[in-house]
């Protein structure tokens, strides 16, 4: 594998503005082994990017995971969410973590083990779906929630579990507007809009000196570029940061991937929203299924669904194919990979009708009220996807919906690394639909990576791995549920 670099890069580029890109920026602008390096930030959307994973109304934000060392870690993260890191954006209501049988419950108890090894946390542990119902402040009896399940044999809500008074949800476009506002106040960053169409590869010394890049009308330039205009960005160090964009960049092939997970929000009535507010975020892993509490902004109730996820295969040019006249690099011409296609590509875009089913009944069961509207609590559908419908009826559920674009890899553990091949290039990937939560760090945790110093709990995970592991055989945390098996879009 390329060694990490003996000395500090004179310059760096971060490809990317979420989580991992943004809080790397910040990270190294507030180190001080980097005060003479020149940081650029390039994004292809103005900030804050509107089809982003990073940009929406909630995360959950939880140390309750089956791993200790995500565990600790985000127990750490915890800590800054409540005190230093954006804490007006971050709402501490609890964490109902379920199952609905068997399959989930492995992952649940060592969930509660962990959170229980540190210390810290309030529990309480629910042996039963009315125990469930009670915490939840859920509208439905035991019955009507198991009847609108079917044709399952398992409450939606979950027939076991705990909850974690400790864990909450927090803004998370909110909170990502703060740290962006933090790292401009430093003044160290050069930040540009533009389309990295490819890496600067000299295949010949296997060496990555920068990217391709189409810039956008407006950057940082004093004179306005045209939207045409093509231009290359160099560094010493080049940080792909570009979450689910960044198969179409390098060949992650057996190693990451991107896959789409529905959103679906539904607005609220001050008196419903008030109700509701206090109330845990209720997580089922049997089913992926989950209700985040109301947003306080725009009375938002978010209906969403950690699962196997969607993909859509994408042939494109083979990203590190050589120059022409250039012997080295990839020998194909092109490869099919998933690749997001979000609302921006496609502003008709909606959630899949078969996701659009699955969190309407998942309400449905949990609050019927919600899914039979009276005249107190309809709500009008004037958002962009007003075609969001259960069935074949005229009837609009949801007000608006989105895919959000996970990058997953084999085991759910991130890619914080080196290239082994390219020199001048580094990994910060693969957040796996669980990276938001650990924001108030992970810049740190790339920055010591990037210094050789990996963190001794992730040593021998967020490394580039050793083979490329057959799609079929990627075993994820454990923490996946729903329907087996990726759709495509």
């Amino acid at each position: 594998m390329s060694a990490h670099p003996t000395e500090i890069p004179s310059s760096i580029l971060i490809v990317g503005s979420g989580v991992f890109g943004l809080s790397t920026a910040w990270a190294l602008c507030k180190n001080p082994l980097f005060k003479n390096t020149s940081i650029t930030l390039v994004d292809r959307q103005p900030f804050p990017t509107p089809d982003g994973s990073s940009i929406d109304s909630s995360r959950i934000i939880r140390p309750d995971y089956a791993s200790p060392p995500y565990t600790r870690l985000a127990s750490r993260a915890r800590t800054l969410w409540r005190t230093t890191f954006a804490p007006s954006h971050y709402h501490e209501t609890g964490l109902c973590v379920t199952a609905s049988g068997p399959s989930s419950q492995a992952y649940v108890s060592a969930s509660l083990a962990n959170v229980r090894a540190l210390g810290t946390d309030t529990l309480e542990v629910l042996p039963s779906a009315a125990a469930i119902h009670r915490v939840c402040g859920l509208t439905s009896d035991v019955a009507v929630d198991a009847a609108a399940n079917a044709p399952e044999t398992e409450p939606a809500s979950g027939s076991s579990g705990y909850v974690n008074w400790s864990s909450g949800w927090a803004d998370a476009e909110g909170a990502m507007r703060w740290l962006r506002r933090e790292v401009e106040a430093l003044d160290r960053v050069t930040f540009v809009v533009g389309t990295v169409q490819k890496l600067l590869i000299d295949h010949a010394t296997a060496t990555v000196s920068g990217v391709s890049v189409t810039l956008a009308a407006s950057t940082t330039t004093p004179t306005p570029t045209p939207p045409t205009t093509t231009s290359t960005l160099t560094a010493t160090l080049t940080v792909l940061a570009t979450g689910a964009w960044t198969p179409s960049l390098l060949d992650l092939r057996g190693i990451a991937r991107a896959t789409g997970h529905p959103l679906c929000y539904l607005s609220l009535p001050p008196a419903l929203q008030t109700a509701l507010a206090s109330r845990p975020t209720l997580l089922n892993l049997s089913s992926g299924l989950f209700m985040l509490p109301p947003a306080r902004h725009g009375h938002v109730l978010k209906i969403a669904r950690h699962g196997h996820g969607y993909t859509n295969p994408t042939t494109i040019p083979h990203p590190e194919a050589p120059a022409t006249g250039e012997t080295a690099g990839s020998a194909e011409a092109t490869i099919t990979v998933s690749l997001p296609r979000t609302h921006v590509d496609d502003p008709a875009q909606t959630v899949p009708r078969e996701a659009q089913r699955a969190c309407w009944a998942f309400l449905a069961a949990l609050h019927p009220a919600l899914t039979n509207p009276s005249p107190t609590t309809t709500t009008t559908n004037t958002t962009k996807n007003a075609n969001v419908h259960a069935d074949d009826s005229t009837r609009a559920l949801f007000n608006s919906s989105r895919i959000c674009w996970y990058t997953d890899t084999p085991t759910g553990d991130f890619l914080i690394c080196y290239h082994p091949r390219y020199t001048g290039l580094f990994v910060a990937t693969g957040g796996s639909g669980h990276a938001f939560k650990f924001l108030p760090v992970m810049g740190e945790c790339v920055v010591d990576c990037m210094l050789g110093r990996t963190p001794e709990d992730f040593r021998g995970r967020w490394e580039w791995p050793g083979e490329r592991v057959p799609e079929e055989r990627w075993e994820g945390d454990g923490s996946r549920g729903g329907p087996k098996g990726r759709s495509k879009l």
